[in-house]
């Protein structure tokens, strides 16, 4: 069956743009997660094995580091859906088996297929997979492109963690912020990584108070060799957010972003600061001549 547009929570995901938007306010991904997550949602009534994910994704003829590529395809699409593994509202993670997506899902524009075989299924012509036939009036044009990409420099670019920015206040509002500058950074970073780095924001290591907090821990069992952190003030009606750029090495600061603003236009707020340390943090990034084997050997 063909559908135009899936609404699940508080989000919609459009089928043929392969658009997700939170409350109508459009949440980028790139093109291989946003195909994954349509394919999840196509296929929620079932759990999806990570080989067929691969062979649609990639195809049978791309030699790409699979795990890591569908490990950070999951890993994005979790982070714009603000799923955690741990406790997942979306996607749900089989061990051994695959994934699948959980929570109650609505549709639009659904249509049934003119033809069918006798038991209701869909035959695979020129022996295409299955799973590849659902995408073929939805995303022929994405699976042409995505089946001969790869994984640029799957083994040479470093890993940049996201940790969850704080808050500095009980406040809802502020802690509100913090959480969403926190995912819209990963987001952004990750669509401006043109394959310098890769981004992790959603292991639950990141998530951990700041007190708790080991930035030792965090290079050495999630293998990253830069991690992203950040504070969010307030003073009066003005907040503050100073985000840092650090080589887990060494504990160098890379680079620092601060931004202030005023709360007189809450909507754009998070969006601008985002936006702002993204960009900044990006460009470095992308001058950084470290690769990810040459991470020292003392934070292992």
């Amino acid at each position: 069956m063909s559908v135009k547009l899936f609404q699940f929570g508080e989000f919609e995901f459009d089928s043929e743009s392969r658009a997700l938007t939170h409350k109508g306010r459009e949440v980028r991904l790139q093109a291989q997660p946003a195909l994954l997550l349509g394919i999840l949602l196509a296929q929620r009534d079932r759990i999806v094995s990570r080989d067929e994910l691969q062979l649609v994704i990639w195809g049978s003829d791309t030699h790409v580091d699979f795990e890591k590529g569908l490990n950070f395809c999951v890993g994005q699409v979790r982070t714009a859906l603000r799923d955690d593994a741990s406790r997942p509202l979306y996607i749900r993670t089989i061990p051994k088996q695959g994934y699948q997506f959980i929570a109650p899902v609505s549709t639009i524009g659904e249509q049934t297929p003119a033809a069918e075989t006798g038991d209701n299924a869909i035959s695979s012509p020129r022996g295409l997979h299955p799973l590849s036939i659902v995408f073929v009036g939805v995303s022929a044009a994405v699976l042409g492109a995505v089946t001969f990409v790869v994984w640029p420099k799957a083994l040479a670019v470093p890993n940049l963690a996201v940790v969850r920015f704080d808050p500095g206040t009980d406040q809802p509002a502020i802690r509100s912020l913090a959480d969403e500058l926190s995912d819209d950074i990963t987001v952004r970073l990750t669509s401006a990584s043109n394959g310098h780095y890769r981004v992790i924001g959603n292991a639950s290591i990141l998530r951990l108070p700041r007190e708790q907090r080991d930035l030792r821990s965090i290079a050495s069992s999630l293998r990253c060799q830069y991690a992203v952190l950040g504070q969010v003030q307030t003073n009066g009606d003005r907040v503050l957010v100073l985000a840092h750029l650090i080589r887990l090495s060494d504990l160098t600061h890379i680079w620092v972003a601060r931004c202030e603003r005023t709360t007189h236009d809450p909507s754009t707020l998070e969006s601008q600061i985002a936006t702002e340390i993204a960009s900044q943090f990006a460009a470095s990034m992308g001058r950084q001549p470290d690769k990810a084997g040459s991470f020292g050997a003392g934070n292992h």
